[in-house]
């Protein structure tokens, strides 16, 4: 997206240099990668970095407002409620695809926003290995919010996630945490932060506290940086841990899991911007749905990673959905190819990565990524066989 530093970018690309980044990462983290990282960061010019900017705290506004939490109580699923509610989620991660305005300016539209996690972790050990083996000037960065380098940025995790506590006593919350795609930002998280993974099934729950083994002792869980969604748990119905997400338990949730209902899809029909497509409940329309419904996408409120949504809907995919107040019909965006690759252009989406410290007043914008593709959707099943393509970095000019 700028064409200087991307033909400096591309004239210095050679496959051996991006197998020696690739077998670099697999050295630091053996077994870990699972995902593809792409083979190219993404350089944002500043007037796109402003409007992603100006367009995330549009949406913020909305979500720190008096009535967002009475608007958001019916977001949570029935017998999904869980106790001892935060005023405010930990995290919030906004995804834009990027696109072009009517007089042909970048522009981010919103795809999705969740008050939830992401990779935290990796995402600043990727940063600074392309920095190890590419050309990326040193005034453009990947941090906010006064974060100017990753000690920096590794210190504001740490404040968030494991605030007081012993590191101990903090704990990363999966199920199965070594078969998850994301495992490689777990190992990362341990390193930077001392927050073992642990999963679901290796909790002990003693009256409403909670305990893990370390080096065969009981230790007990003060915080939980909580990273399972209830939906990955219907996946495993023969499990028996020794406590529900539900129940009343004398721990902190770092990421609550009531704000990954509140701050979801659920939020966009009440967002109102230049920035966020036509979108509206399914429940919304009764009988007077969009005659161009190739221009629409539905998508199921409670899901994650791209499942259940139809890219290209027929009324008798609407017609076959019984609950409706469970989806959004949400106007199609185009994704203006933008990166150059070596073989052509490449679609590329931006999520904004927020923190939001205990009784702070807003979130703080923290760092970014990237997702590069050339398929339909933005997801791995989409892009098998490309190349150029997968999660990726930004650097922004100054």
């Amino acid at each position: 997206m700028i064409p200087s530093l991307r033909q400096a970018y591309n004239a210095a690309f050679s496959e051996e240099k991006y197998n020696e980044f690739i077998n670099g990462i697999h050295a630091d983290w053996p077994g870990q990668l699972d995902f593809r990282v792409a083979e190219t960061p993404v350089f944002v010019p500043a007037s796109l970095k402003n409007k992603l900017i100006e367009a995330g705290e549009s949406f913020i506004d909305v979500i720190v407002g008096p009535h967002y939490k009475a608007k958001t109580q019916h977001s949570i699923p029935p017998g999904q409620f869980v106790p001892n509610e935060n005023e405010h989620t930990s995290f919030l991660a906004i995804d834009f695809a990027v696109c072009k305005d009517e007089n042909g300016e970048l522009t981010p539209q919103l795809i999705e926003l969740q008050g939830f996690p992401s990779v935290f972790g990796f995402q600043t050990y990727v940063t600074e290995k392309f920095r190890q083996h590419f050309p990326i000037p040193e005034e453009y960065s990947n941090y906010f919010g006064g974060v100017t380098n990753q000690t920096e940025y590794i210190a504001k995790l740490k404040e968030v996630i494991v605030g007081s506590e012993n590191p101990e006593n903090v704990i990363l919350l999966e199920i199965y945490p070594d078969r998850q795609k994301t495992r490689v930002d777990f190992a990362v998280t341990e390193a930077f932060l001392g927050v073992k993974a642990v999963c679901y099934t290796q909790i002990n729950k003693i009256g409403r506290r909670l305990f893990y083994e370390k080096d065969g002792r009981e230790v007990q869980i003060k915080r939980i940086y909580n990273r399972l969604i209830f939906d990955d748990l219907t996946n495993f119905p023969d499990l028996e841990p020794t406590f529900e997400l539900t129940d009343d338990l004398e721990v902190t949730w770092v990421g609550h899991p009531n704000w990954f209902f509140r701050i979801s899809k659920y939020t966009l029909p009440y967002l109102q911007s230049p920035y966020v497509p036509d979108t509206h409940f399914l429940s919304e329309y009764s009988d007077n749905f969009p005659e161009d419904l190739e221009n629409y996408v539905l998508k199921p409120l409670f899901s994650f990673a791209g499942s259940g949504v139809k890219i290209h809907v027929t009324p008798q995919d609407i017609a076959e959905i019984i609950d409706p107040e469970n989806w959004i019909l949400q106007r199609k965006v185009t994704y203006e190819p933008v990166i150059q690759a070596p073989d052509g252009m490449v679609k590329c989406e931006i999520r904004m990565l927020y923190v939001w410290e205990d009784k702070a007043p807003r979130p703080q914008l923290l760092t970014s990524l990237s997702r590069l593709s050339r398929g339909e959707m933005i997801g791995v099943r989409f892009n098998k066989d490309f190349t150029w393509v997968g999660g990726t970095t930004c650097f922004f000019q100054p």
